[in-house]
Formats: C-alpha cells, structure tokens, sequence
C-alpha cells in the first residue's frame, strides 16, 4: 500500500468528523526533504482557519501511527483553481471540464494529456484530446489537474 493511501485511511475519517471533505494527498519525497499534503474541502470553502484545524488533527494522528519514519513537512491546502484529481469521483464531477493529466508510462504513445474529461468508465479515465478519446488507467495516474 502505497504511504498516500495509507495516511488516507488514518485522516480520512477525523478530517470528514470535521465537517470536511478530503480530495487527496500528495507524498513528495525530495531528497532530504519530503511534503506530505493533504487537500481538504467543504461547499463553504475553505479558509486559513480550517487548513490549521486539519492540520492539527492530521498532525496529531500521524504523530501517534507515524505512517512515514522519516522528516516531513505537512501541508493543508484547499484544491485551489487548478484542481489536483485523484478518485473516480473526480474524473465524474468534473466531466466537460478541461484537464492536464500526466501517467506513470505512455498510453498509445504518449504519456500527457491536455483536454476534456468525459468520464470514468470500468477502471478508466475517459479524456477527449483534439478530437480523439483516450481511455488512461486510473492505477497508472501520474497526476492530473483541472486548468483554471
């Protein structure tokens, strides 16, 4: 299981007891330095405030299951514009929307994609790019973001 995966399933709970949603979370591991990242949202949006609230709550859970053994950096942040993807439930809310989406190894040939999202299908980011639809494997997801 992958360290994401695991610090989701030991926030995800506390942080929607809250009164948050968590959209995903971003280990990046960088030399010396690593970020763990831990987007959150409500349909009121989010403030400083309820970034520090999370914080303190992720911080105090990760503290007591320590997940990752070495230093890290958390940071609380809203999606933000540029929206990060991570779940089926992304790639549906968001169809029409225009999106970047980077994969782990190339699909057809090519490993970035820029254009419209059509959907989720059996396992399947659905993404129409110049007139040509592309079905890429969520487990193959580098990364993906709406564009603002």
């Amino acid at each position: 299981m992958a360290v994401s995966d695991q610090i989701e399933a030991l926030v995800e709970a506390p942080i929607e007891s809250l009164g948050y949603m968590l959209v995903g979370i971003e280990y990046i591991k960088n030399g010396k330095e690593s970020i763990l990242r831990i987007y959150i949202d409500s349909d009121q949006g989010i403030s400083i405030e309820d970034c520090e609230r999370v914080s303190h709550q992720a911080s105090g859970i990760l503290e007591v299951e320590d997940p990752i053994s070495t230093a890290y950096s958390l940071e609380v942040s809203s999606p933000g514009f540029d929206r990060p993807l991570f779940k089926q439930r992304d790639f549906e809310r968001f169809v029409g929307s225009e999106a970047k989406v980077a994969m782990k190894l190339p699909v057809q040939g090519r490993r970035n994609f820029r254009g419209q999202l059509q959907g989720f299908s059996d396992g399947n980011i659905l993404i129409e790019v110049d007139g040509e639809s592309y079905d890429l494997p969520l487990t193959k997801l580098a990364k993906a973001r709406l564009i603002a």
